[in-house]
């Protein structure tokens, strides 16, 4: 999109309407994730996600790459939260709640090798195909991440109990090697629509009524949300005056310490939210310096940046998990993924303005600003780790 046909602002207005889209899509996906089984939302946004590869290669105009980023953005919404809960609650019922963030950074790790593989054969596909054929090769891998996500176990549906004026917004008696803080009752027969809207009602509730798990929601929103920077770097390369041949070598530096801190995040699991804050803050810092310096050194010291963001926004993601009691655990992780599309069409908007003024090395330098203020937050919001143990009443 960046090799000329599309100017900036038209970018910048494809990822806005990519973040719109996750952003009404994202709760309601995520309350259908704890009223059905999760594995096939999955499935269902892995299709989703070819056809939007499909999109841009039958479509290679505005409006192909338009339809493609909507159904990309109602595969991310799918994806958002029931993942997550999908794994959270299996390795919970297995007593290991402990492993949320070492095996989910693991699975980060993997999909950002995988990156790293796809940039390196690229040029060769290209040679070969041209971008037709990068596109159908695209199309392909998607399916085989359709096929992976229905070899996934299934879950069942979580039914939460039935709500009132007196009813818990979340349960407080969850003991490790429990299936997945879930209410199980039997089937009632006030239809589905009644129990997808309970369940939604029930993960609102608390997302935003249990201050522990409103303020750690937050923490991890912007921790997030706030990464939607990462699509300037190919602009801040070239802004910078690298070649198209350098661009895609230093890409795959900065994606290499990315994973790095994916691979890491086991390792810092049971960090004091003092030191989150401050591999965020650091992490922020080093981005900003490396954007504005400009050389291949530079842009190591963002490759390490970026990854220690993404390790402490993983950790950001386990604590908001072990903070999670109630039955509408997807439900609640979308609410913190709807508050990190806020920050990244915060992010995209300030781009897309700031950029008819400055630079775009300039704008992404000033969004350390808003990333030292989160690193603030994490310092005094985000709860200590306790793996497998009863959240503490507020």
């Amino acid at each position: 999109m960046s090799d000329g046909r599309l100017s900036a602002a038209q970018i910048s207005s494809l990822f806005v309407v990519w973040s719109l889209t996750s952003f009404v899509a994202e709760v309601p996906s995520g309350a259908w994730a704890d009223t059905v089984d999760r594995r096939r939302l999955l499935v269902l946004s892995g299709l989703l996600y070819a056809v939007a590869f499909g999109m841009w290669l039958a479509w290679p105009a505005y409006p192909g790459y338009l339809i493609g980023f909507v159904c990309w953005g109602v595969s991310s919404a799918l994806m958002s939260g029931t993942f997550e809960a999908l794994l959270y609650d299996h390795l919970n019922a297995a007593g290991a709640a402990h492993r949320y963030a070492a095996i989910k950074g693991r699975a980060q790790t993997a999909a950002l090798l995988a990156t790293l593989a796809a940039m390196a054969v690229a040029g060769l596909l290209v040679s070969l195909g041209g971008y037709a054929l990068v596109g159908a090769v695209s199309v392909a891998m998607a399916l085989v991440h359709t096929a992976v996500a229905a070899t996934l176990p299934a879950s069942r549906a979580a039914v939460p109990a039935p709500t009132g004026d007196h009813a818990p917004a979340a349960r407080d008696d969850h003991r490790p090697g429990e299936p997945a803080h879930e209410t199980r009752q039997p089937p009632s027969d006030t239809g589905a629509l009644a129990g997808y809207l309970t369940m939604l009602r029930s993960g609102l509730g608390e997302a935003v009524r249990v201050p522990r798990v409103r303020r750690v929601a937050v923490v991890a929103a912007a921790m997030l949300g706030l990464t939607a920077y990462d699509e300037y770097f190919p602009l801040v390369l070239a802004e910078h005056g690298f070649t198209a041949e350098r661009i895609p070598v230093l890409l795959a530096v900065i994606v290499a310490g990315q994973a790095l801190g994916t691979a890491l995040a086991g390792r810092t699991t049971g960090w004091s939210s003092r030191r989150i804050a401050w591999l965020y803050g650091t992490g922020a810092l080093l981005i900003g310096a490396g954007a504005l310096a400009g050389s291949p050194a530079g842009f190591v010291a963002l490759a390490l940046g970026y990854g220690a963001v993404n390790n402490a926004f993983l950790i950001g993601e386990a604590r908001l998990q072990e903070s999670i009691s109630g039955a509408a655990r997807a439900t609640v992780t979308s609410v913190s993924g709807l508050g990190a599309e806020v920050f990244s069409l915060a992010v995209f908007a300030f781009v897309a303005l700031g950029s008819t003024w400055w630079s775009i090395v300039a704008v992404l330098a000033l969004l350390t600003v808003p990333s030292l203020a989160t690193a603030v937050l994490a310092r005094r919001w985000l709860p200590p780790h306790r793996p497998g143990s009863v959240p503490p009443a507020d």
